[in-house]
């Protein structure tokens, strides 16, 4: 057994496209049932304002499954310590034994998620989108933005957040490590004016977008929802989008933004997977608005784990 710290595995796995080619294909092998998933684990210690997720998946034909835990503690910021943490162990698919540890402290946590924001818009978003609202100004509103780069001509970034310091922390972050400029804005309806693509990238427990807050043609990706507590998205959204995909619609009904939906949820909703696997093309126009509701699955984490332990093993 071998076990690697953050920094070996920054060394290996970033925001790149053989990075967002393995995690789209675990999503394939999702959408082709050729993945073993159980339901997310999840803990919440209200007295901290943490929570603790474990995910895992095995995706078949794969040498390695992974098993990760990831405590978000949200008031760590005000201690100096970071919010996320965590780990993945790999297990052997054939014997079961331990192969390695990743103890990436969260950080492949963070560029699995951003890269499964950038393969929604990929897939939903309109090709020439060149301008992103970013609702958050933390770590994930940063590395959404990199990693839709690698999908979308992005020339452009607004945020909209309530702490008006973070705002311009992230502006000044923005324009320095990947020389966009950014706009920040008073609203989340001021932000979302000029944008192509609008991501929310928060733990909020109410909705901090609204459908009055889109314009015609924007793709929207909601990727802070993963408990049961959290809400990104007024329910009109889910109601009136042209186009409604999940990661995994068990799961969002569970924890996702489907979850806080009033009622049976009656109209189509599609899983990213099957997106992908089936090469859907669920945009049939410029002026659809599509949402993508991204909870966070165990087979992101398989995938990216096996890749960067093969880069790691060498």
């Amino acid at each position: 057994m071998k076990i690697y710290h953050q920094a070996q595995i920054a060394k290996v796995t970033g925001l790149t496209a053989d990075a967002l080619a393995a995690v789209e294909a675990g999503f394939a092998a999702l959408g082709r049932n050729e993945v073993a998933i159980p339901p997310v684990l999840n803990m919440n210690i209200s007295e901290s304002n943490g929570e603790v997720d474990v995910k895992t998946a095995h995706i078949r034909g794969k040498d390695r499954f992974a098993i990760k835990i990831s405590p978000g503690f949200f008031d760590n910021p005000r201690l100096g310590l970071p919010s996320l943490n965590g780990l993945m162990v790999l297990f052997s698919a054939k014997t079961g034994l331990v192969d390695s540890v990743l103890f990436d402290e969260g950080y492949l946590t963070n560029i699995r998620t951003a890269l499964a924001g950038a393969i929604a818009a990929k897939h939903l978003s309109r090709p020439d989108s060149r301008s992103v609202a970013v609702i958050g100004a933390g770590l994930q509103a940063e590395l959404q933005v990199a990693a839709l780069t690698l999908v979308r001509p992005i020339r452009e970034v607004h945020v909209f957040a309530r702490n008006a310091d973070k705002m311009a922390a992230y502006q000044k972050r923005m324009a320095q490590q990947y020389g966009l400029p950014v706009t920040v804005h008073t609203s989340a309806a001021s932000a979302c004016a000029a944008a192509d693509i609008v991501v929310t990238t928060t733990p909020a427990s109410s909705p901090v977008l609204h459908w009055t807050d889109l314009r015609p043609g924007t793709h929207v990706t909601a990727m802070g929802s993963d408990n049961s507590h959290k809400q990104e998205l007024e329910p009109a959204i889910l109601a009136n989008a042209d186009v409604l995909v999940v990661d995994r619609r068990a799961q969002s009904e569970v924890i996702g933004e489907l979850h806080h939906f009033p009622g049976p949820f009656t109209r189509p909703v599609f899983e990213l997977g099957q997106v992908v696997a089936e090469h859907l093309q669920l945009r049939t126009n410029a002026q659809q608005i599509t949402v993508c509701d991204l909870s966070g699955t165990g087979v992101q984490d398989t995938a990216i784990a096996n890749y960067t332990a093969d880069r790691l093993h060498g």
